[in-house]
Parts: structure tokens; sequence; C-alpha cells
């Protein structure tokens, strides 16, 4: 713990900024979970939608939670590094193919084997908030790979993931609305998790070849720092082209 302390005080300006990369991913992928989520809830009485969606806060924190005490596993095993690359460079692919396809509205609660297997036991209401626990563990293992490429320092990714979820509940709606707004902003955010998972998929090459100066660059803090600047340029040029020039097309909603 104290050197991950120190690496703070040595290096603020840099460890600020990962946070604020930590909470802008955390945020911005949270829309889209949120509005699955939603969607599992719709068939439920109205009384009962928020009491479900509840337990899926409840349950993002706690698999959060157990997802960074993991992030320590991954960091610690030099191959769990490149696998979540192979699994982030995936995510990248299943995003954009699926846009290009045609989607249903809503999510067939029906086709799930744990929403089957558990109406019957336990009613509609605990299957679904099953459900929800379940989608809640799978978005948890998509963001810890993501946060353990920008750092290995725990500190940082407990700030960065905790507070990203807090500022998530609390302007949800804002967030909503930026993404409505300015749809490029999550074509942005799964770019940088292409690039994180590059990152972590490079490990590869740190580990069989660490004397080689690619392998030092890799490890270095310019590497860092310099991950982190591309990360907040793909955020920041395209939102700052759009607020000037309309390039890329941003809709007229008010906030």
């Amino acid at each position: 713990m104290y050197p991950a302390l120190q690496q703070i005080i040595d290096n603020p300006a840099a460890s600020l900024a990962i946070v604020g990369n930590l909470i802008i991913i955390e945020s911005l992928l949270s829309v889209d979970n949120a509005a699955v989520l939603a969607t599992m809830v719709g068939d439920l009485p109205r009384e009962q939608r928020q009491k479900a969606l509840r337990y899926g806060i409840i349950g993002a924190y706690v698999f959060r939670g157990l997802c960074i005490l993991f992030a320590s596993f991954l960091i610690e095993f030099w191959f769990l590094k490149p696998l979540g690359g192979l699994y982030l460079l995936y995510l990248v692919y299943s995003h954009f193919k699926a846009h290009k396809a045609p989607e249903p509205d809503d999510i067939n609660k029906e086709k799930s084997w744990i929403y089957r297997h558990t109406l019957g036991l336990f009613g509609q209401f605990w299957a679904t908030v099953a459900l929800i626990e379940l989608m809640d563990l799978a978005f948890s293992i998509d963001n810890v790979f993501a946060v353990v490429a920008f750092t290995d320092n725990m500190i940082l990714i407990c700030v960065g993931v905790f507070i990203g979820i807090l500022a998530m509940r609390l302007v949800a709606q804002g967030f909503v609305l930026l993404m409505a707004r300015y749809p490029f902003l999550e074509v942005a955010a799964f770019i940088v998790i292409g690039i994180l998972g590059l990152k972590l998929l490079l490990s590869l090459f740190e580990h069989y070849l660490p004397n080689h100066p690619f392998s030092h660059f890799l490890s270095s803090h310019a590497a860092e720092v310099g991950l982190t600047g591309i990360t907040v340029a793909v955020f920041l040029v395209p939102l700052l082209t759009s607020l000037l020039f309309n390039k890329p097309r941003h809709q007229n909603i008010r906030f």
C-alpha cells in the first residue's frame, strides 16, 4: 500500500488524470448498463421496479468490490492480462458488430437459464433480481479489465471505480442526456476500451522479451502519461469539434 501511496504523492497530476479517466469510463459504460437493467424491469409492476433496480445498485457495488479484489490477482498473474486484453477487444468487436445489425427493442428474459429456473421457485420479482445480479457481475468483469489497463495502483483503481459508480447513480439522467446529445461519446468509450485491450495484450511482449527497449517503454511512466493523454484526446477532441463545428454532429437536446 505504501508504494502505491508514494506513487500518488510523487505524481499527483498524473494520478488525478488517471482517476478522471476511470470515472469517465465507468460513467459512460454505466449508461449502457443502466439502459439494459431498466429494460429488464419493464414488465414488473410499477411499485416493484425501483425496488428491483435498488437491488441492482447494491449488487453493482458488491460485484465491483469483488472484482477489485480480483484486479489484485490480475496484476500479480501476468497471463491474466493478455487474456483480459483479448476479452476487451472482443467486447469492442461485439459492440460495433451489433450496431450494424438491427437490435430488438426489448431483452427476452425468457431465454435466460437463470430467469427460467428461478421463476417457478421464487416468482417473477426475484427471478428478475437474480438476472439483474448476473448482469451486474458481467458488467463488473468488463470494467475491471479496463481499469487495470490504466494503472496497477490499487488506491487509484478503488477511488476511480467507486467515485464513478457514485457519480453515475447521482447524475444518471445527466449522463443519459449527454449521451443522447453527443452519441459519438459511446463510440469514443469503446475506442478507448480497444486501446486498453491492446495495452493488456502487449503485456505478452513484456513478459517474453523483458529486456527489449519496447518492453521498457511499455512499463515506463512516459507510456502511462501517453495512454492518459490519448484517452483524454479520444473524448475531448471530437467533443470540442462537435461544439465548435458540429462535426461529429450532435443533437439539439436541452439539459
